[in-house]
């Protein structure tokens, strides 16, 4: 049947034309353009999972970037403690020098603490001036910021790291579970006559600090031997008192500090004496706690085991709870370290020896340096570190007379100046205080390092290792495979060709319908 009005060839060869012509525009756009998807219509599901990809990509990009910025952060602020480190080493050899009072003038002294001076002013204006761009580094400003430290309970409080995840601030709960002790010796007063030597003897005195002998008169008050163990206390680390304050209770040797690292030894030497002259010390049994200084009942408490005899008895360190978790003690001190927060507190001696007290309690209410190190804005994906303040007046925290002195004693007027007329004292006072700052210099450094090392390094590369895989993986989502693309190119080109001849054809076959009229 022949039919002019519709040439149903024609429209075949049109749809089939539409289609290798789409065909071939879609191949042009994908080698054109490199990419496999450029429109929601190639591939739904292939485009869902590639825009997700990339955005994991430029996140972990940013990481990185972050990663190395941090790095170059820890790196400047390290720059800066090691110019502090210096400045405290020189002091040391200034203070060292200064010590050696019998070959050294007073005008020497005096030029070695105006050296001590200029160095100390160096150390604050490094704390204030050092910055990464406009971000200061060691003014404290990165520091944590605490509220409610009971001060009779703690004395000092570092935060290291704190992580907010529950709110803006951090409870800290201290609980104290096992007293700290120094290690004591008890010698029972009860002679005839109480409270005096029965002969003459000596004493060697050994503690963490060194080994001293004394040599005590017969019929000498146990008073005196105490003086003479207290005389020596700064070369041996052992102290003595009466019990009671009275000769007749008898006296106890105690080491000056508390911990594991403290001990106290006390031998007579060449022997017990005179029959019934016996020196016998007494210590607590396994190291018990000392629940009096005073010995009531000596024969009842021996008797029951509760004091032993022996010559030599060990300190205990503090044992607390912080936030649940046992933290590690040091003598009057304890430490966490974990990724939800890590410090170093230093406990009073009231505190660190009451068990039974309540727990302390105080608030980490912000601070502290951040660092954004992966793709996603979340705690996990977070480190925090705090920078304190290197000032003079926050470096070298110690106890000396009962009360805490910093690296700015040392200077021209203070109480641990090293210039004319000073007491011996001050040059061991200020060798402390010294070497406390030149320690939480180092340690500071050190944290810094194993941070930069451990945490922003590790990450970097961690973060690179998952950028590859996932570039890898969109791109085998999303990029062309060209030697594809070109072969259904030249297929499309083909059918194009083919195509236009095949619908010029069925334009023609209409023309037949001529012939019919003659």
């Amino acid at each position: 049947m022949a039919r002019i009005n519709t040439n149903i060839p024609s429209l075949i060869a049109q749809e089939n034309l539409k289609r290798t012509q789409n065909e071939l525009g879609t191949r042009l756009e994908r080698l054109s353009t490199g990419l496999k998807i450029n429109r929601g219509k190639d591939d739904p599901a292939g485009l869902i999972v590639s825009e997700r990809i990339r955005s994991n990509i430029q996140g972990l990009e940013t990481g990185v970037k972050n990663g190395e910025r941090a790095s170059a952060v820890i790196s400047t602020t390290e720059g800066a403690l090691t110019e502090v480190n210096d400045l405290l080493n020189s002091i040391r050899s200034l203070i060292v020098e200064a010590a050696n009072t019998g070959a050294n003038s007073s005008a020497e002294r005096d030029a070695n603490q105006l050296q001590i001076d200029s160095a100390i002013e160096s150390i604050t204006r490094i704390s204030n001036t050092a910055s990464f761009g406009s971000l200061k580094l060691l003014n404290g400003s990165l520091d944590y910021t605490l509220s409610g430290v009971a001060s009779s309970a703690v004395t000092l409080a570092k935060i290291h790291n704190a992580s907010f995840v529950n709110g803006a601030a951090l409870q800290v709960q201290v609980d104290v579970v096992a007293s700290a002790q120094v290690g004591a010796l008890y010698y029972n007063g009860n002679t005839t006559p109480p409270g005096v030597t029965l002969s003459a003897m000596t004493l060697e005195i050994a503690g963490p600090k060194g080994v001293q002998v004394i040599t005590v008169a017969s019929g000498q008050s146990l008073s005196r031997v105490v003086a003479a163990v207290n005389n020596l206390t700064g070369l041996t680390g052992v102290q003595a008192s009466l019990i009671n304050n009275t000769a007749a209770s008898g006296m106890v040797f105690k080491s000056s500090d508390y911990g594991s690292d403290a001990f106290v030894s006390v031998k007579r030497l060449g022997g017990p004496g005179q029959p019934g002259d016996s020196f016998d010390l007494y210590k607590f049994a396994n190291n018990a706690p000392v629940v009096s200084n005073a010995p009531f009942g000596w024969s009842t408490l021996t008797g029951a085991g509760t004091l032993v005899s022996g010559e030599r008895d060990e300190g205990k360190d503090v044992q607390a709870l912080v936030n649940g978790n046992l933290a590690t003690g040091k003598g009057l001190s304890v430490s966490v370290n974990s990724p939800a927060l890590g410090l170093d507190l230093q406990l009073t001696q009231a505190a660190a020896t009451m068990p039974t007290a309540a727990a302390t309690t105080f608030d980490i209410t912000g601070g502290g340096a951040l660092f954004q190190l992966g793709p996603d804005v979340t705690n996990a994906q977070q480190a925090t570190t705090g920078l304190p303040s290197v000032a003079a007046s926050r470096l070298g925290a110690t106890l000396v007379g009962g009360t805490v002195q910093y690296l700015t004693s040392l200077k021209t007027g203070q109480a641990n100046s090293i210039s004319e007329n000073v007491r011996r004292s001050n040059f061991s006072d200020a060798s402390d205080i010294l070497t406390t700052a030149i320690d939480e210099v180092t340690i500071l450094r050190g944290r810094l390092g194993a941070f930069e090392r451990n945490v922003l390094e590790a990450n970097q590369r961690s973060l690179q290792t998952q950028y590859e895989n996932l570039s890898a993986s969109d791109s085998s989502i999303r990029d062309a495979d060209f030697a594809f693309e070109t072969s259904r190119l030249t297929r499309a080109q083909i059918l194009s060709s083919a195509g236009t001849s095949v619908l010029s054809l069925a334009n023609q076959q209409s023309q037949q319908v001529l012939q019919l009229l003659g």
